[in-house]
């Protein structure tokens, strides 16, 4: 709770600032921001947009959340193009894939606009800052669990989505944090954001028998909780399950115990905060914009903001969904 009231008073702080620099709520006329991002229709993407809300209603400005349905990085690509054509104050966008978007984000960055990225990073890009969980710590504190609950050896199988820099990150932290044990991950499982693929991977796998793995990871949030679900109806116990984010069907599974933690990001922050960071980077821009700020030792924007996370199991369960209310 002491770290979600520093990020109130971090943001209460930059609107105060914004304020006294003169920008009130009549230098936004005509601005719009967007937050860009694949699968809208998560819970977790409609936890970033009450945050992205929020602020908006904060700052007096107009701000939306747009983006596919469904995980796609193409179409992620076309709805960034749509956004840029309309000539916007600046963008948030969760990079799906960033050989897919890092060039798109260099030609926005070029074209004056300010661009930050949410959640999953393009690092090679010319993005002014990255907001967001420290993935590859939040992968050291899963291992870490992983590690005591194996007991240090067992094999693993991984739910993840190739190519997508934070999970990527994330591996590599669970990854680290057996490294020297007799830990293997056997399986990488490509979910492509759909849960229903989590769930008849799983099956296919318990019904072939010819891998039983002692753990299963999961790096996005919709798997763990099909996952659960299979294992409970085919009768499977003894598996460990860490899942990702704090979906309602997840946090009923911890309850239940057949989901033993998960790590719990902040996206309503991301939301939260990224928006008055943007807003900020579009009244008092570094100059030049694209002036590859990310390895500039005098850079007036830091690189990268870690906006938290949380291994949640049943001993903090009730305090979560608290505030999830």
């Amino acid at each position: 709770m002491l770290e979600l009231r520093n990020v109130h008073i971090l943001a209460c702080l930059t609107a105060t600032w914004l304020a006294a620099s003169g920008c009130s709520s009549s230098g936004h006329s005509g601005e719009k921001y967007y937050l860009i991002a694949a699968n809208v229709k998560l819970p977790y993407w409609q936890n970033a947009a009450d945050g992205l809300n929020r602020a908006a209603s904060d700052l007096k400005l107009e701000a939306e959340m747009v983006g596919p349905d469904t995980y796609d990085a193409n179409a992620e690509k076309e709805e960034f193009a749509r956004v840029v054509a309309r000539k916007p104050a600046g963008i948030l966008i969760s990079v799906a894939n960033p050989a897919v978007l890092s060039s798109d984000i260099n030609s926005a960055i070029a074209a004056g606009i300010p661009v930050i990225t949410l959640d999953s990073d393009a690092p090679d890009s010319q993005r002014l800052m990255f907001i967001g969980t420290n993935n590859y710590q939040a992968g050291l504190t899963g291992g870490r669990l992983l590690a005591k609950q194996l007991n240090g050896k067992g094999s693993v199988v991984v739910y993840t989505i190739p190519g997508q820099a934070n999970l990527e990150e994330r591996l590599r932290g669970y990854q680290d944090a057996v490294a020297g044990s007799q830990i293997s991950f056997v399986e990488k499982v490509d979910v492509h954001g759909n849960a229903t693929l989590a769930f008849d991977k799983t099956a296919e796998m318990i019904d072939a028998g010819k891998l039983k793995p002692d753990a299963f990871v999961c790096l996005v949030s919709t798997a763990c909780k099909e996952v659960a679900d299979v294992l409970t109806r085919k009768n499977v116990t003894g598996k460990t399950i860490i899942a990702m984010d704090t979906e309602a069907g997840t946090l009923e599974w911890i309850e239940k115990g057949t989901i033993v933690a998960t790590i719990a990001q902040k996206p309503y922050t991301m939301g939260y905060y990224g928006l008055h960071a943007l807003d900020d980077l579009h009244h008092h821009a570094p100059s030049p914009l694209a002036g590859n700020w990310s390895q500039n030792l005098r850079s007036p924007v830091p690189a990268n903001i870690d906006t938290g996370a949380t291994l949640v199991d049943k001993s903090n369960l009730a305090q979560v969904r608290d505030t999830k209310k």
